[in-house]
């Protein structure tokens, strides 16, 4: 199912991509820059995950950009259900055209209730994220992002987050 789902979603990117003419000089002026990824998961006992992380950019010199993402996701199966939301500002600095090396700052809401044991809890969370990775062009200034980050701030016994590594793919226009 899982394959099916990421072959959906490469498809439907490549499609929004398509219209964007491959091989022609860019003739961009424009500093500002857009995009962010999209993410669904399915699993046991009914469980169901759905997460967007828009983010905005702007080049303030032709290889660093600055900027603010977000971050909403909501999980639920017959045990729980959880939204969170998270915002903060980041910086990329591109190298070679086809890597980069990332920073950014997510401050997260999150809301959450087991429904097992009628237990609610609601909770506040920052998280300091450096890494880097991979870029692939998919059009004349449109880019596919695939990274790898960690939480350096993630403490094992007290996050709600199982992990302080993060996988990330991503798509950025504008640059």
């Amino acid at each position: 199912m899982k394959k099916v789902i990421i072959s959906l979603f490469i498809t439907i990117s490549g499609l929004l991509f398509s219209q964007i003419a491959v091989g022609t000089p860019p003739e961009n002026n424009n500093r500002w820059t857009f995009g962010g990824g999209i993410g669904v998961g399915f699993g046991s006992n009914s469980a169901f995950y759905l997460q967007a992380s828009p983010r905005v950019g702007y080049k303030i010199i032709n290889d660093l950009e600055g900027g603010i993402l977000g971050s909403v996701s909501w999980q639920t199966s017959d045990f729980y259900r959880s939204t969170m939301f998270g915002a903060g500002p980041f910086v990329n600095y591109y190298f070679a055209r086809s890597f980069y090396v990332s920073a950014n700052y997510q401050h997260y809401f999150i809301n959450y209730k087991d429904k097992y044991y009628d237990f609610k809890m609601n909770k506040d969370e920052d998280a300091l994220y450096l890494g880097g990775g991979y870029m692939q062009r998919i059009g004349n200034n449109s880019f596919m992002q695939i990274g790898l980050m960690y939480n350096v701030l993630w403490k094992e016994n007290s996050s709600i987050f199982s992990s302080g590594l993060i996988p990330n793919i991503g798509f950025v226009v504008g640059l």
